[in-house]
C-alpha cells in the first residue's frame, strides 16, 4: 500500500494473535497431502530387498527406481504451477490426490520392472503436484500471526507419512514375498480417497480468487480465515495491490490485467528479465531448497536399512525396527519445529539445524568409516556412535531445515509469482532428491559409506554460510511485507555501490522511494527509524 492508507496501517496498534480454527482446518487438510509424498519415500525403502529378489534387479536398477519419482515429480511441480493458476489452488489439490491414487495401484499390480516403472511415473506427477501447492495454498490462507506454523504442516506430515511407511514396511514384511511388497504400495492408495473427499470442502485461496477479480468471494473466505475484520480488510487491500487492482474497486466482480490473471508472462519475468529483488528472491529460494536436499537427508531415509546394516545391525527385521525409530525422531522433531517458527523466526531455527546437522554428519561418517577399517570387529561405541548420529541428524533437519525450506519459499515470492515460483523451487529440490537418491550406493561403492557422508558434511557446511549470509528473516510480516524485505535489501546493496534509490519488486508490481515506508528492515527484523 501507499500513501495515507498505508501510514495508517504501519502506525496501528498490532493486536494479539488469535488462533483461527477454520484457517487451521484449511491448512492441515492441504498439507495433509504431503503425506504420500513421505509413505512413498518409506515405502520404496522397505520394498526394495523385495523388489530385487521377486524382480530380479540390480542395485543399479533400485537407484533409479527410487530415485526416479523425484524427477518424474519434478514434471508435475512445473505443470501445477500453470495449472493452479488456471483451475485454482483448491482443485489443483484435489487432481494430485486423484493421480497419486492411480499410481499407487499400478505400483502395487505391476508384473514386471517396466510397469512398476510406469506406476512411478504416475506417481511421481501427483507428488510433484501435492508438493508444489499445499504450501502455497496454506501459505495464502494462514493469518501471519500463524503463518510459519500453518506453513510447515506440509513437512509434518511428510514426516509422519514417512513414519506410517515405516510402519507399513514392518507389518507387511512377514506376509509372503510376492504379496507383502505390493501391500506396501496399494495400501498408499487409501488415504487419497479420503484426502480428496476433504479437499472439496475446503474454501478457494483468497489471493487466487482476487487474481480472478472475484472480490466478493475473497472478502468472504477472508472474513472466515483472518484473526479479525480489520485483518481481513487489511489482507484484502494489500492483495488487491498486489493484483494491480485499484483501491476503489469494490464490487463482487472486477477486471483483473490480463497478465496478472491467469499467469502470463510469469516465466519470461521471472526467469529471462527478473528485477533485481526478484532475482534476489530466486537465488534464495533455489538455494535454500538445493541444500535442504544435497545434504543427503534422502540417504537415510531411503536407505535406512542398508545404513543400518553397515553400521553393525545385521537382522532384517531390526533394520525395519530401527527405520520405525527414524521416523519417530523425525516427526517428533518437526512437531516442536511448528510451534517455534513463529515464536523464534526462521534464521535461528536454521542456523541451528544446520549447525546440528553438520555435527552429526560428521560423527556418522566417523563411526561407519572405524566400523569399515576393522571388519569382523564389533566396535560397540563405533556402532552406538553411528545410530545415535542418524537420529540426531533428521531430528536436526526435522526441527529446521527440512518445515523451514516451503515455509520461507511460499512466503517470500511476490503474488504474481509465487505459484511458478514454488513451482521453481520445488523442481530443484525435486531434483537433488533424485541426484541423492540415485547416486547413494553407487557413491558408497566408490568412496565408502563413511566417506558419502563426510561428503554430504562439506554439503551442509556450504549451506550453513548460504543460510547465514543471503537469507533474511520473515518472521511476522505479511506476505506482501516479505516482498517489501527483499526490496528494502536491495535499495541498500543500490545505496551502497552509489546507484539511485528506487528499487522495483516483481516488474513493476511495487515501488518505493528510499525512505518511503519510514522504517529499515535488516536481516534480524525490522527497525523503526
Amino acid at each position: 500500500m501507499s500513501g495515507p492508507k498505508a501510514l495508517e496501517v504501519m502506525e496501528a496498534p498490532k493486536k494479539k494473535p488469535g488462533q483461527n480454527k477454520y484457517a487451521m482446518a484449511c491448512a492441515i487438510l492441504a498439507s495433509m497431502t504431503s503425506t504420500l509424498l513421505g509413505y512413498d519415500v518409506a515405502v520404496i525403502s522397505g520394498a526394495a530387498s523385495f523388489i530385487k529378489e521377486e524382480l530380479h534387479v540390480s542395485d543399479t536398477q533400485l537407484e533409479i527406481l527410487a530415485g526416479i519419482i523425484n524427477l518424474y515429480a519434478l514434471i508435475g511441480s512445473f505443470a501445477a504451477g500453470r495449472i493452479s493458476d488456471w483451475i485454482g489452488r483448491r482443485y489443483t489439490i484435489i487432481m494430485s490426490t486423484g493421480i497419486f491414487f492411480a499410481g499407487a495401484l499400478i505400483m502395487g499390480l505391476a508384473p514386471s520392472y517396466a510397469v512398476l516403472m510406469v506406476g512411478r511415473f504416475v506417481a511421481g506427477i501427483g507428488v510433484g503436484f501435492a508438493f508444489m501447492i499445499a504450501p502455497v495454498y496454506t501459505a495464502e490462507v494462514a493469518p501471519t500471526s500463524i503463518r510459519g506454523l500453518l506453513t510447515s504442516l506440509a513437512e509434518v506430515f511428510i514426516n509422519g507419512g514417512i513414519l506410517i511407511g515405516y510402519i507399513a514396511n514392518f507389518a507387511f514384511a512377514g506376509l509372503p514375498r510376492h504379496i507383502g511388497w505390493r501391500m506396501m504400495f496399494c495400501a498408499g492408495a487409501v488415504p487419497p480417497v479420503f484426502l480428496a473427499l476433504g479437499v472439496a470442502t475446503m474454501p478457494e485461496s483468497p489471493r487466487w480468487l482476487v487474481m480472478q477479480g472475484r472480490l466478493g468471494e475473497a472478502k468472504r473466505v477472508l472474513s472466515k480465515i483472518s484473526d479479525s475484520p480489520e485483518e481481513a480488510e487489511l489482507r484484502l487491500a494489500e492483495i488487491k495491490e498486489a493484483a494491480g487492482i485499484p483501491e476503489d474497486a469494490n464490487d463482487d466482480v472486477v477486471p483483473v490485467p490480463k497478465n496478472r490473471s491467469h499467469g502470463e508472462g510469469v516465466w519470461r519475468d521471472m526467469l529471462l528479465r527478473p528485477t533485481p529483488v526478484l532475482r534476489r528472491i530466486v537465488f534464495c529460494a533455489l538455494g535454500l531448497q538445493f541444500f535442504q536436499q544435497a545434504s543427503g537427508i534422502d540417504s537415510v531415509v531411503l536407505y535406512g536399512p542398508r545404513v543400518f546394516e553397515k553400521a553393525g545391525i545385521k537382522n532384517n527385521s531390526h533394520t525395519l525396527g530401527a527405520t520405525v525409530a527414524v521416523g519417530f525422531s523425525k516427526t517428533a522433531f518437526i512437531l516442536v519445529a511448528t510451534f517455534l517458527l513463529d515464536r523464534v523466526g526462521r534464521r535461528p531455527l536454521l542456523l541451528a539445524s544446520g549447525g546440528g546437522m553438520i555435527i552429526s554428519l560428521l560423527g556418522l561418517g566417523l563411526g561407519l568409516t572405524v566400523i569399515d577399517h576393522h571388519p569382523g570387529e564389533k566396535l560397540t561405541w563405533a556402532i552406538v556412535l553411528s545410530i545415535t548420529t542418524v537420529l540426531t541428524f533428521v531430528g536436526s533437519f526435522s526441527i529446521g531445515l527440512g518445515p523451514i525450506a516451503w515455509v520461507y519459499c511460499s512466503e517470500i515470492f511476490p503474488l504474481r509469482f509465487r505459484a511458478q515460483g514454488n513451482s521453481l523451487g520445488t523442481s530443484m529440490n525435486r531434483t537433488m532428491s533424485g541426484v541423492i537418491s540415485m547416486t547413494f550406493l553407487s557413491l558408497s561403492k566408490a568412496i565408502t559409506t563413511g566417506g558419502a557422508f563426510f561428503l554430504y558434511c562439506g554439503v551442509a557446511t556450504a549451506g550453513w554460510l548460504f543460510f547465514y549470509f543471503f537469507l533474511p528473516e520473515t518472521r511476522g510480516k505479511t506476505l506482501e511485507e516479505v516482498e517489501l524485505l527483499f526490496t528494502k535489501e536491495s535499495d541498500r546493496v543500490n545505496q551502497k555501490h552509489g546507484q539511485g534509490p528506487t528499487a522495483a519488486a516483481s516488474n513493476g508490481e511495487v515501488q518505493l522511494q528510499n525512505g518511503a515506508a519510514g522504517k529499515h528492515i535488516s536481516n534480524g527484523g525490522e527497525q523503526n527509524s
